[in-house]
């Protein structure tokens, strides 16, 4: 974006609203780091701190839908698998992030990703996609190179 200068050396209304949209990306994104960090730790109240009181978290693989931060956190609470947390990647600006990462669930990883939707500084919407490992197809080896990590 140009920023147009109004000959007194202040902001014009659009390079206000960049920075101000600038300076909210990187408030969510620290939101999104401490979730991930309190995800892995096992801090279910600094984990869930980052949802609005009538946050929607779908699991559309199994076709589950918890209304409410309450319900969400109890839910994680009592999952019965030891989790570790491994962010690959954040990605989003704006109202809407996306997080890939892998969840270790008693040292079987499931490649996850998250779809965050905030309204305001707080997450009114996740989606959560999870997918099991699989082998590399040998007939498709020719044109692919190995990721392991």
């Amino acid at each position: 974006m140009v920023a147009v200068s109004d000959g007194r050396g202040e902001m014009d209304d659009g390079e206000k609203q960049e920075r101000s949209g600038d300076a909210r990306d990187q408030d969510v994104r620290a939101a999104l780091d401490r979730h991930w960090a309190a995800s892995d730790a096992n801090d279910f109240e600094t984990e869930h701190l980052i949802y609005r009181e009538d946050a929607v978290l779908d699991y559309p693989q199994s076709g589950e839908r918890m209304r409410g931060r309450k319900n969400i956190q109890a839910q994680r609470a009592s999952q019965p698998s030891k989790k570790r947390f491994a962010i690959q990647r954040i990605i989003g600006s704006g109202d809407l992030w996306v997080t890939e990462y892998v969840i270790d669930y008693d040292g079987k990883p499931s490649y996850t990703v998250s779809i965050m939707e905030f309204n305001g500084d707080k997450v009114a919407r996740e989606t959560q996609y999870f997918a099991d490992p699989f082998a590399a197809a040998a007939w498709r080896a020719q044109w692919v190179e190995r990721i392991d990590g």
